[in-house]
């Protein structure tokens, strides 16, 4: 990095992490940290979750793998073998941060817990990211991705009114957890700079997730009241909702003192000549209605009137859902945006990629793969504009093994001899 140091430079961690915490981890290493990824001789198993690269199921080709993996050096090393525990500790001695995501108490098993290593190392930061915790009454439990969507409250929250509780798409309790993990982990060292001392980090995935219901907590200690599902597949209240277009789907949120209303939409569709009836003064009452925001609230708390309302709704929702159909996603939100109407493009993949606003905030980074011949395309990190010490991908995630002799014989001094004993036992 030209001219500029990276925010964690000076930092070293050891990542012991599965799915649930490797997230934590690739966002200090591309920080700048210099992170230890240890995996277990012959490869972690995520190495054989895909996708993969042109779907040739290969370890050394997980596009899931090399996503989560960015800017880490790679180890193996064997924890459950005694010779490779006492590597782990010398490696320990160096280290600043230890980010782990075993069961509780299994690294106390073998004789390399919290109690053990910070006497190796008193300013070592040791983060654990579990299901439940170290504590309480569901501490041995297992608990995956969407248990703990489940137990932290999200999925009562995801999905339609009718229908039961969704889980939400990829691993967000994972996603939350690590974060939350990476956030904890800053702190505990930035603490140790005041402190003298590293100390241990427990984290929850129920916790995480509980701590990211949006407004759930605060909704009922302002109002008493439990946050419900309510996404609907068709908009009730018109310009609010879902709505299809030609290449999928645009949200509005057309509602009084959020951009501009109803008035604005009308002569949008009279100009396109697709306005219908919507200009004869029998519906001066419904737009009085959904353009007042007071007047919609207590619309929904009075059942008998919505009901009432609801056949002219639908008539004003139809006449907008056949105007949209018309129009691409980027066409609508290029015309809605010049008339100051909100409504914008569900985005996809591709869309995002080629975002042109993604673009010139350049979140999109060109990570080279010599082993492969080619160069992909990675996301980047919502705090990439740091002015002096950016985030980046340092390099691309490691082969199985890559790092062993640059660590082992390099940094801690190991003879080639000791290395081939060292393998042969299956130690590293």
């Amino acid at each position: 990095m030209t001219g500029q140091e990276s925010l964690l430079g000076d930092i070293r961690i050891l990542d012991l992490t599965g799915e649930s915490g490797v997230y934590c981890t690739k966002l200090l290493a591309d920080l700048g940290a210099d992170v230890l990824r240890i995996e277990p001789p012959g490869g972690h198993p995520m190495r054989n979750k895909g996708p993969f690269v042109h779907d040739a199921v290969d370890p050394e080709k997980s596009l899931y793998w090399f996503h989560f993996n960015t800017s880490k050096r790679g180890i193996t090393l064997d924890l459950e073998n005694a010779d490779g525990r006492e590597i782990f500790k010398k490696l320990v001695k160096t280290a600043d941060v230890l980010v782990e995501t075993f069961h509780p108490g299994y690294l106390d098993k073998i004789g390399i817990g919290y109690s053990v290593l910070k006497t190796i190392n008193p300013n070592l930061v040791h983060t654990a990211i579990t299901p439940f915790g170290q504590t309480g009454p569901y501490r041995d439990f297992l608990g995956p991705d969407i248990v703990a969507q489940a137990m932290g409250g999200l999925m009562f929250l995801a999905g339609f009114p009718e229908d039961p509780p969704y889980k939400l798409g990829c691993s967000q309790a994972y996603h939350s957890a690590s974060v939350h993990a990476a956030a904890g982990t800053m702190i505990a060292l930035y603490a140790r700079d005041d402190i003298g001392m590293g100390q241990f980090v427990d984290v929850s995935l129920q916790e995480s997730v509980l701590m990211s219901l949006e407004t759930a907590m605060q909704h009922y200690d302002m109002r008493k009241e439990i946050r419900q599902r309510i996404g609907r597949e068709e908009p009730v209240v018109p310009g609010i909702g879902l709505y299809p277009c030609k290449d999928g789907y645009v949200f509005s949120y057309v509602v009084a003192g959020f951009g501009a209303g109803w008035d604005e939409i009308i002569r949008w569709l009279d100009n396109e000549g697709m306005a219908g009836d919507l200009k004869d003064e029998k519906w001066n009452e419904v737009w009085e209605t959904i353009t007042n925001y007071k007047q919609l609230v207590a619309l929904g708390n009075n059942p008998a009137k919505l009901m009432a309302m609801l056949e002219q709704f639908y008539h004003i929702s139809g006449i907008l859902k056949a105007f949209l159909a018309t129009r691409t996603k980027q066409q609508i939100f290029d015309e809605a945006a010049e008339r100051r109407i909100m409504i914008n493009p569900v985005q996809n993949a591709k869309d995002l990629v080629e975002s042109p606003q993604l673009n010139a905030l350049e979140f999109f980074s060109t990570v080279e793969h010599p082993e492969l011949g080619m160069t992909l395309k990675y996301p980047g990190a919502p705090y990439y504009h740091i002015s002096d010490t950016p985030w980046r991908i340092s390099r691309r995630a490691p082969l199985s093994g890559e790092h062993n002799t640059e660590i082992y014989e390099k940094e801690l001094g190991l003879t080639r001899e000791e290395l081939l004993i060292l393998k042969n036992e299956g130690a590293i």
